[in-house]
C-alpha cells in the first residue's frame, strides 16, 4: 500500500500532462563503415541540446525527433572513433564512422546526467559496456566486475555476491555504494547490498560503471571506497524481446553434495515504444541451483567478537567449535557440576580437573545439514517511459524479487523466502532529474543458522533444566565422565595396591590414568548425552527444526524484519552558464527499522532515522581544453550524528591527443549504518553483538557492573568507559594515466594513498559480574593508512581479436593492536583475458577466456577469522551467432578447472559451473 501511495501521484501527473508539444522535425539518415561502406548497427545517436538519444537499426538506419534545427549530433559506437556533427535540415543525413580500437566505450552515463567520454574522467573509472556484456564468459554481470582492476569480489553464495574496491571487502560492502537506476540498492534493515539478487537482469543492463576511489561527495555517504553505478536499457532507445535460456551442471565432482545437480537461468526483456511519446518495458528471471557448500570443519577458538584457529576435531577436543559447524557455539565449564555432587570420594578423582577450565561445547550440525541447498530466485520489473515534451521524460520504474539465499557476516545468514521490492517515480531532462523511490524489504523466514541449531538442540534436550536435571544434557554429560573417571580410577588404584606400591603412590598413579584417559572419557559422555540425537534429514529432525527456525528471536533463530528506505532527491545542471558546467542537488533519506526486536533494539516501537543531504559541482576547461578542474563539496546530516562536510578537487591534464594524466584530491565519509547503530543480537556463544550509539552501556548496565576491554584474550584492568560515536572519514590523493596508442593499445594506471580517521571497528568487552561478553562498535582512535596502485592493458589486434591484463594492489598500515580493520583483501591480483568477437568471413564464431589470480591473505571476519588461499580460476565461453534470427547458443563455464576456492573465510568453497545458452535479440 505504501509504494502505491508513493506512485500514484507520479502516475497521475504523467496522464494528467497535456500531451500537446510542436510538430518538430524528424533527423535522419544511415550510418556506414568508412573503410568498407557496411551498415552499423547499434550506433548511439545523442542531441547535445536535449540529451535525447536514439539507435542505429540493422541496417544502419536511424531516426530522430527534435523540436527545432539546427542541432548537434554526438555520434558513438564501440568499434568506431566517436563523431560529432550539425544537422540542419531533415534531409537523410549520410554518416560515414572511422573504425577504432575499440577500447573506449562511449560515454560514462552515470546517474548525475553528465555524460563524460571515458577517456577524459578526471577519476579512475571502469565501464563495463553493453558489447562487452554480450561476450562475458560469467553468469552474472556481479562475476564480470571482479575482472576489472581495484575490485574484489566477496560470495556468501550463488545468488548473493558483493563486489568492494580498494579494500574493506565483505558480505554487504559498506564503503561502496551500489546504485541501479539512480537507486540504492541496500537493503535498509540488513545494510547489504542486493543487487544480483533484487534489480535488472542482465538482458537490461546497458552498462556498468565502477568508480573506484572516494566518490562521497557527489554519491553521498557509503561511497568512501568507491561507487558502482548500473545503468539499465531505455525502452525508447531498445525495443523488442530478448530472450536468454541458460541450463548447466553443477558439482560435477560429487565432493560437496554427493551428486551433480542442475542449474537453472531463464530470462527475458520485452520494450516497445507504441508512439515516440510511450514506451514500456518487462523483466522476469527466474534462476534455481543446489549452492555451494559452506564446508569448513576447522576448530575455532571464539573469544567475543575476535577467535582463532586451533588444532583439533569433534573427537579431540570436548569444547570443539567448527568454523561451518553450528550450534556448537553453546559451550560450558561442567566444573560447575562437578563440584555440585557431594561425594567425598569423589574429590581426589576429579581434582585433576578441577584446577583450570573444563569447557564443552554442545554436538553441532553441519551447514549441509541446517540449511536448505536449494536457491532460487524470482525477479520481476517493469517501467513505463513516457515523453511530456522533447526535454522533459518520467519514468514509473519498479524491481520485485522473491527466493532463497545465503548471507554472511557475524553468522550464516539462511536468507528463506526474503522479498524486496524497490519502487521509482522519475522525471528527467538533460539539465535535471528528480526522483523520489522506496524500498521495502521483508526478511520471510530468514534466520540464523547458529542461533536456530542452538535452539534446536536446547527444544531436543535442555542443555541445564533445573526442574528435570537428570533429563538435561549438561548433568548427563557429566555423570557419564564421572562414572567412566571413577572406575578408571578405581582399577588403576587397586592395580597399583596389588603391586605393592604404597596408597601414596597409588593415588598419584590412579590420577594419571584418569587425566590420560580424560580424551576418551569425554567421547563417551557426548555419546551418552547425544543418545536419541535426531539424525539430519528425518521426520523429528525436520520437524522441530522447521519449529525453532520460524520461531522468533530470542528464542529460536528467525528474524522478522521488515525495514524501509524512502529516498528523495534532485539534481539542476545550469547549462545556460557558459564560463564553467556548474550542478547543484539534495536529497532527503528516511529510514524505518522494523525487526520487532529480532535485530534492532526496536521490541517496543520501530526506530525512525533521516538523513539530509546537498551537493555542488564547478567544473571549467581552460587552455584550449587542455586542462579541465572540478571542484565539487557536499554536505550531510543524520539525525544521530553531526553533519559532514567533504570536499574534492580533479585536474584533467591533456597532454596530447589521447593521452591524459588526472589528478584528485578526495574527501569522502560514512555514517554509521542501520545495523552498526542499532543492532542487538545474540550470535550464539557466549556473546552479544550491540551496536555503537550510547544506549549500549545502558543495554550492558555498565554503571552498575563494569565491562572491560578484551585485547588478545585478557580483559583490561580498569573499566571501560564510553566515547562520542562518530562517522568514519577519509582523506585520499590519487595521480593517474590514460593513453591510447597506435589506436590499439589502451594503457590506464593509477596510484593513491588514503588515510582513515575515526575509523569504525569492533571492540570486545567483558562483563565480570554476569560472565557476559559483548561486541560493541567504537571509533579507533590511531588514524589508520592505506594505499594502492593498479595498472590495465587493453589491446585490439587485428581480426577481431583483443587481449587484456591487469595487476593492482592494495595495503592498509597502522592498524592498533587488537583492532579489527576487516580490510580484508589480498596484497596482488591480477587478470587476464584473451577473445574474438567475431571469427572467419561470417565472424559467426566468438569467444572469450578470462583468467583471475589473487595472492592469500588473512580474513578478518564477523564469523570467523582465518586464511584464504591464493587461488587461479578460469571462466570461458564459445558462440555461434545465428544472424538472420538474431540468435546465438553459446557454451561456457565459470572455473573452468573446477578447482574449488572461496574468497572470504567461512564462506562456500565454489566450484566448477558448466552451461549451454540460447540468446536471442541480446
Amino acid at each position: 500500500m505504501k509504494q502505491s501511495i508513493l506512485l500514484l501521484p507520479g502516475l497521475c501527473f504523467m496522464l494528467a500532462v497535456n500531451a500537446q508539444t510542436s510538430p518538430g522535425y524528424n533527423v535522419n539518415g544511415k550510418i556506414s563503415d568508412k573503410q568498407t561502406g557496411s551498415p552499423v548497427a547499434d550506433a548511439t545517436i545523442l542531441i547535445s541540446e536535449t540529451g535525447a538519444a536514439s539507435r542505429s537499426d540493422s541496417t544502419g538506419r536511424f531516426n530522430i525527433t527534435v523540436s527545432k534545427l539546427p542541432v548537434t549530433l554526438k555520434v558513438t559506437h564501440i568499434s568506431f572513433e566517436k563523431l560529432e556533427l550539425i544537422a540542419a535540415h531533415t534531409n537523410p543525413i549520410n554518416i560515414t564512422l572511422n573504425p577504432s580500437a575499440g577500447l573506449i566505450e562511449g560515454v560514462v552515463l552515470s546517474s548525475k546526467g553528465i555524460p563524460t567520454w571515458l577517456m577524459d574522467y578526471s577519476s579512475s573509472a571502469e565501464l563495463i559496456g553493453r558489447k562487452a556484456i554480450t561476450q562475458l564468459p560469467t553468469t552474472s554481470i556481479y562475476d564480470a566486475t571482479t575482472y576489472k582492476k581495484g575490485v574484489d569480489l566477496t560470495t556468501s553464495s550463488l545468488l548473493f555476491k558483493t563486489p568492494s574496491t580498494r579494500g574493506f571487502n565483505g558480505s554487504g560492502s559498506t564503503r561502496v555504494n551500489q546504485l541501479i537506476d539512480g537507486m540504492d540498492n541496500q537493503a535498509p534493515g540488513l545494510n547489504f547490498f542486493v543487487g544480483n539478487f533484487t534489480g535488472p537482469t542482465d538482458l537490461d543492463i546497458e552498462s556498468v560503471e565502477l568508480l573506484p576511489g572516494a566518490s562521497s561527495a557527489l554519491y553521498g555517504p557509503g561511497g568512501m571506497n568507491g561507487t558502482i553505478l548500473m545503468n539499465t536499457k531505455n525502452p525508447f532507445k531498445y525495443e523488442g524481446l530478448s530472450v536468454q535460456a541458460r541450463q548447466g551442471i553443477m558439482h560435477v565432482d560429487k565432493s560437496q553434495r554427493g551428486k551433480a545437480s542442475p542449474y537453472y537461468d531463464y530470462s527475458l526483456r520485452w520494450a516497445k515504444a507504441f508512439s515516440p511519446k510511450f514506451a514500456v518495458k518487462i523483466g522476469a528471471q527466474y534462476v534455481k541451483a543446489t549452492d555451494w557448500l559452506a564446508n569448513d570443519s576447522s576448530n575455532y577458538l571464539r573469544d567475543g567478537t575476535t577467535g582463532k584457529l586451533i588444532a583439533g576435531n569433534r573427537d579431540s577436543d570436548p569444547n570443539y567449535d567448527g568454523v561451518n559447524v553450528y550450534g556448537d557455539e553453546t559451550k560450558v565449564d561442567i566444573r560447575a557440576f562437578m563440584a555440585g555432587i557431594n561425594n567425598p570420594a569423589l574429590v581426589p578423582i576429579l581434582s585433576p580437573f578441577m584446577t583450570q577450565p573444563q569447557l564443552v561445547s554442545r554436538t553441532g550440525y553441519r551447514e549441509i545439514e541446517t540449511i536448505d541447498p536449494e536457491t532460487k530466485n524470482i525477479k520481476l520489473s517493469g517501467a513505463i517511459h513516457y515523453k511530456i515534451n522533447e526535454n522533459i521524460e518520467a519514468q514509473l520504474m519498479g524491481y520485485w524479487a522473491t527466493g532463497n539465499t545465503v548471507y554472511t557476516d557475524d553468522n550464516r545468514y539462511a536468507l528463506k523466502g526474503i522479498k524486496i521490492g524497490q519502487y521509482k517515480f522519475e522525471l528527467k531532462h538533460k539539465d535535471w532529474f528528480f526522483r523520489t523511490y522506496t524500498t521495502q524489504e521483508d526478511a520471510g523466514e530468514a534466520y540464523s543458522a547458529t542461533v536456530a541449531t542452538q535452539f534446536f538442540n536446547e527444544s531436543w534436550k535442555r542443555s541445564f533444566d533445573p526442574a528435570n536435571i537428570s533429563g538435561s544434557w549438561y548433568p548427563q554429560y557429566t555423570s557419564a565422565f564421572i562414572t567412566k573417571a571413577a572406575t578408571t580410577f578405581q582399577q588403576a588404584y587397586t592395580q597399583a595396591l596389588m603391586e605393592g606400591k604404597t596408597p601414596e603412590a597409588a593415588l598419584t598413579i590412579a590420577q594419571t590414568a584418569v587425566v590420560n584417559g580424560a580424551p576418551q572419557f569425554h567421547r563417551e559422555a557426548r555419546s551418552f548425552a547425544d543418545q536419541g540425537r535426531p539424525k539430519p534429514g528425518s521426520a523429528e529432525f525436520t520437524q522441530l527444526f522447521d519449529k525453532v527456525r520460524k520461531t522468533p528471536i530470542p528464542n529460536g533463530g528467525l528474524f522478522k524484519e521488515k525495514s524501509q528506505l524512502w529516498m528523495t532527491e534532485g539534481q539542476y545542471r545550469f547549462s545556460k552558464i557558459r564560463f564553467a558546467d556548474i550542478i547543484v542537488g539534495g536529497n532527503f533519506k528516511k529510514y524505518i527499522l522494523d525487526s520487532d526486536g529480532t535485530l534492532f533494539i526496536d521490541a517496543e516501537d520501530p526506530i525512525r532515522i533521516n538523513e539530509l543531504g546537498a551537493y555542488v559541482q564547478v567544473s571549467k576547461n581552460l587552455f584550449n581544453d587542455k586542462l579541465t578542474l572540478t571542484a565539487s563539496g557536499r554536505f550531510d546530516k543524520n539525525e544521530n550524528f553531526k553533519g559532514k562536510f567533504t570536499p574534492r578537487a580533479a585536474a584533467l591534464v591533456r597532454l596530447a591527443k589521447d593521452h591524459n594524466l588526472r589528478l584528485s584530491y578526495q574527501t569522502a565519509y560514512r555514517f554509521p549504518g542501520n545495523l552498526t547503530q542499532w543492532i542487538m543480537l545474540n550470535v550464539g556463544g557466549d556473546y552479544l553483538l550491540l551496536g555503537g550509539l550510547p544506549w549500549v552501556m545502558d543495554t550492558m548496565n555498565a554503571s552498575k557492573n563494569p565491562v572491560y576491554e578484551v585485547v588478545n584474550g585478557v580483559p583490561a584492568s580498569t573499566a571501560y568507559t564510553y566515547k562520542e560515536f562518530k562517522p568514519e572519514t577519509m582523506r585520499s590523493f590519487e595521480i593517474g594515466y590514460k593513453g591510447l596508442i597506435g589506436n590499439k593499445l589502451l594503457i590506464d594506471a593509477y596510484a593513491y594513498t588514503g588515510k582513515y580517521e575515526d575509523f569504525l571497528g569492533r571492540i570486545g568487552l567483558y562483563q565480570p559480574a554476569t560472565d557476559q561478553a559483548y561486541s560493541i562498535v567504537i571509533n579507533s582512535t590511531n588514524k589508520v593508512s592505506t594505499y594502492g596502485w593498479g595498472l590495465g592493458m587493453d589491446y585490439r589486434m587485428g581480426k577481431n581479436y583483443s587481449i587484456f591484463f591487469n595487476a593492482y594492489s592494495d595495503v592498509i598500515k597502522d592498524v592498533p593492536i587488537g583492532f579489527k580493520s576487516y580490510f580484508n583483501t589480498p596484497k596482488y591480483r591480477m587478470n587476464a583475458g584473451f577473445g574474438n568477437s567475431g571469427l572467419g568471413k561470417s565472424e559467426r564464431i566468438s569467444f572469450n577466456v578470462m583468467m583471475r589470480w589473487q595472492d592469500a591473505f588473512e580474513w578478518e571476519g564477523e564469523l570467523a577469522n582465518g586464511p584464504v588461499k591464493a587461488f587461479t580460476t578460469v571462466d570461458a565461453q564459445v558462440s555461434y551467432k545465428l544472424p538472420k534470427i538474431k540468435s546465438m547458443f553459446r557454451i561456457g563455464g565459470t572455473n573452468v578447472t573446477n578447482k574449488y576456492y572461496k574468497n572470504a573465510y567461512g564462506n562456500p568453497q565454489i566450484g566448477g559451473l558448466y552451461y549451454v545458452s540460447f540468446i536471442y535479440n541480446l
